[in-house]
């Protein structure tokens, strides 16, 4: 029993990662001026919280009924404390044990009162949107990460893995009802290709459990989704790329798992996670 708990643990954990989320934004074609809102998710994926954090408040200030603004505001809190607490290594995600004891570390009680309000006025308002616009792509892409970053707090900081599943489903059904109104919103198969992924590379009785719940899944496919976000995301491409190297990682295959951390460096040099895990791949390290 012990046993099973443990392998249901080390498959269900990652799991949570579905919702997606947190923190990530691709160039903008060459076409096209970046907006603030992209600039903001770079100075956040450069792990400049502070910059982020400025340009994320001037668009609500900007833009207040936009949910886009609230939400990106949460993001960029989660992510600043995923990084104090040392959780965006890829070791992190690839090593099942270090995954396990991140219980002990300590969050920051104030961060999570302002991530919390952030994630309520961004729900809030894209309800409101929805109101009157069912389909509105803006209120849904924000509803489906507003609950992958609830998701992923509850598992990554938390270790609430059993709350964290309710906030991934959600996730997963915004993200579905996204691409329903407008199927080439690549951001939006993050969220359904990870839980594909996950749950189809379980074992046969944990998958079973699963589906109980509500989720499906197949490996395949969920490649396949993951890497329409990677190459064809705004926001989330980048973050997708990062989740395909911790995919090549646990699967040995350091080569397609340096090239994604290849590009992320190549695209992010201010931000020194990329290096090192190269390095370590390098070094024969993973």
């Amino acid at each position: 029993m012990r046993e099973t708990t443990r392998t249901f643990r080390r498959w269900l954990l990652p799991l949570v990662l579905s919702g997606a989320y947190p923190c990530a934004i691709a160039l903008a074609s060459s076409r096209e001026a970046l907006d603030s809102l992209d600039l903001g998710y770079r100075r956040m994926y450069s792990l400049d919280f502070e910059g982020a954090e400025r340009i994320f408040a001037t668009w609500q200030q900007e833009r207040p009924e936009d949910p886009r603004g609230s939400v990106s505001e949460a993001a960029d809190l989660l992510f600043s404390e995923l990084h104090r607490l040392g959780i965006l290594e890829a070791q992190f995600f690839v090593d099942d044990d270090t995954f396990t004891e991140r219980g002990s570390r300590k969050p920051d009680p104030h961060v999570k009162v302002r991530f919390d309000a952030a994630l309520e006025r961004s729900e809030d308002l894209a309800h409101k949107r929805l109101a009157f616009e069912p389909e509105n792509k803006d209120a849904l892409f924000a509803l489906a990460l507003a609950s992958g970053l609830r998701a992923d707090y509850l598992s990554l900081i938390e270790a609430r893995n059993l709350a964290a599943l309710s906030p991934t489903k959600r996730a997963n059904e915004w993200a579905e009802k996204l691409l329903r109104a407008d199927p080439d919103y690549a951001d939006a198969y993050l969220a359904t290709g990870l839980s594909k992924y996950i749950i189809g590379s379980t074992p046969a009785p944990i998958r079973w459990v699963l589906r109980i719940g509500g989720y499906t899944g197949d490996r395949k496919e969920g490649m396949r989704e993951l890497e329409l976000t990677a190459e064809k995301g705004r926001l989330l491409a980048p973050f997708a790329r990062l989740l395909l190297a911790m995919v090549y990682l646990r699967q040995k295959d350091t080569v397609h798992a340096r090239q994604m951390l290849e590009r992320l460096q190549e695209e992010f040099p201010e931000n020194p996670l990329y290096a090192r895990e190269i390095a370590r791949i390098a070094a024969g390290k993973v």
